[in-house]
């Protein structure tokens, strides 16, 4: 009998072991803001005028937004005079791109004319946030940032601390649009049916943070003992058990998981259907659309189809659904290429550590998600980032710069792409996960 069983037996007493961008809410009023807490400690980041963010994303302008910049009078100004600034989309309004792929006022010196020319605040709420993501936690802020930007992934800059008055600017700008209060709001569901208080869900968060930190062991040992006390929570209730209760149940469990967690060697490979199902959510994940990178998908529904069908498959060489993309065989990206560096191992732990810290991966960050849902789609990027690292690795990159693109490629639809919460995508992520295959991905992809 495992120690996990054990320790579930001896507490059956306690508890019962049953048989985008930014948010979008609208308010019109706030008084005070929440404060801004747990900053990500180390994480660093300053603008640094790489200008991927211009040249990538389809930025959304509010009524209000869409009026300061008319006020802005750029048609009076040299090279505007018949430009349109801002255009309509699918979802709304959205800023213009010229015909290279750039933002309307993207300057030759890779900085927002907008910005240069009225300041900060009178650019459009998306850009003044961005990389930061703001997540509402009970009664605070919590701040992760995306790793899509090439600056995050660097960890260049001030410390996030540094960043406070303007992360406090942020949070009332968000707030100012709600339509009730951000403390109002409550915590994620830990899954259906099953709900706690803020505190008790970072009592959660917390623990696996805890193991998270644990640099006795591989990062990929640490997530798969991540998966474990997972897989015991989602199992149990915790009606009555709460508070400190709670908190000696997961330092209990956290033990527990820790001797019975096996060595990579020792787990099975995983699944032909967990494969497959893997490789349906890289594709989602090597897709990009618009911007300098480009890839194929954009240019025919038939092409979409097609590369799906070879990603269900498996076999041939992985259509270029990224420009960066090179010629590698679905093959080449299932023979591993070494051990993960030190460097890269650290890139990924800060990035683990931000995601959960921030609890960027459930709520509305995250499609709504429920806690341990968005848990499980959050370790299943790991598995993601490093067959992605293999594919770049086969091309002409070194393992921590294939390391750091996979990353930004990852990360530049997590939470983001609508493609991870439509058709068959959520029903995917639940079947890997109940069928054990996350902790399988992981240590087959480690």
């Amino acid at each position: 009998m495992s120690r996990i069983r054990k320790t579930i037996i001896c507490m059956e007493s306690s508890f019962q072991v049953p048989p985008r961008f930014i948010l979008f809410w609208q308010r019109k009023h706030v008084d005070m803001p929440m404060p801004v807490r747990s900053l990500p400690m180390l994480q660093n980041w300053d603008c640094q005028s790489c200008s991927d963010c211009c040249r990538t994303y389809s930025v959304p302008v509010t009524a209000a937004e869409r009026a300061i910049i008319a006020q802005q009078n750029w048609s009076a100004v040299p090279g505007y005079e018949t430009l349109e600034t801002v255009t309509a989309g699918l979802d709304g309004y959205q800023l213009a791109h010229t015909p290279d792929g750039a933002c309307v006022f993207l300057g030759s010196d890779n900085r927002c004319k907008i910005h240069a020319k009225f300041g900060a605040a009178a650019k459009p709420k998306a850009c003044r946030i961005y990389p930061f993501v703001m997540v509402p936690a009970g009664d605070h802020w919590r701040v992760g940032i995306r790793f899509a930007c090439p600056t995050a992934i660097a960890n260049t800059g001030r410390k996030m601390s540094a960043h406070a008055t303007e992360l406090a600017e942020f949070a009332g700008l968000l707030e100012a649009d709600t339509t009730r209060s951000t403390a109002e709001l409550p915590a994620p569901a830990l899954q259906p049916g099953q709900s706690v208080s803020w505190p008790d869900l970072l009592r959660f968060n917390a623990a696996l943070l805890t193991i998270l930190n644990d640099v006795a062991y591989p990062l990929e040992r640490r997530l798969r003992q991540i998966v474990a006390l997972a897989d015991v929570c989602k199992k149990s209730r915790f009606d009555a058990v709460q508070g400190p209760r709670l908190k000696e149940f997961l330092d209990v469990m956290t033990a527990a998981t820790q001797d019975d967690v096996p060595s990579a060697s020792a787990v099975p490979k995983p699944s032909w259907v967990g494969r497959m199902l893997f490789r349906q959510l890289t594709a989602i994940y090597c897709r990009k659309d618009n911007g300098p990178d480009t890839g194929i998908a954009s240019q025919s529904r038939w092409i979409r189809i097609r590369s799906a069908w070879q990603f269900a498959r498996g076999t041939g060489t992985i259509p270029k659904l990224h420009a960066k993309i090179p010629t590698v065989t679905f093959a080449d990206a299932d023979e591993p290429t070494g051990p993960i560096t030190p460097e890269a191992e650290a890139l990924l732990l800060r990035y683990f550590q931000v995601k959960f810290e921030s609890l960027q991966f459930c709520g509305p960050t995250n499609f709504h998600r429920h806690y341990w849902e968005g848990l499980d789609s959050l370790l299943m990027t790991f598995p993601a980032i490093q067959w992605l690292a293999r594919v770049f690795a086969r091309g002409s990159l070194d393992p921590l710069n294939a390391t750091k693109l996979a990353l930004r490629l990852v990360d530049d639809s997590y939470g983001y792409n609508k493609l991870l919460d439509a058709g068959r995508q959520p029903w995917a992520m639940r079947t890997l996960a109940d069928r054990g295959e996350v902790a399988k991905l992981i240590a087959w992809y480690a």
